[in-house]
């Protein structure tokens, strides 16, 4: 498990709804600096969630890869600490 990556989503387009490939992510809202706490996640089997932060609306999409999303500048790359 320690090479899997959890990806990363934000919403700083401000859309109602993301359509993702993971059923397990975290959201920042926007962009830093005006992101929330970054929150995790999980799906289940629903393919639909509500982050209970920002409000935006999450769809899982099996035709994505996980790290893939519409609109596709959703993807938020965590920066690496040097």
């Amino acid at each position: 498990m320690a090479g899997h990556v959890v990806p990363h989503f934000h919403n700083s387009a401000g859309v109602q709804s993301i359509s993702i490939g993971a059923r397990k992510f975290m959201c920042v809202g926007a962009l830093p600096p005006y992101d929330h706490p970054h929150v995790f996640l999980d799906m289940g089997s629903d393919d639909e969630i509500i982050c209970p932060y920002c409000s935006t609306l999450y769809k899982f999409d099996g035709h994505l890869h996980g790290t893939e999303s519409i609109p596709p500048d959703s993807l938020y790359d965590t920066p690496v600490a040097a």
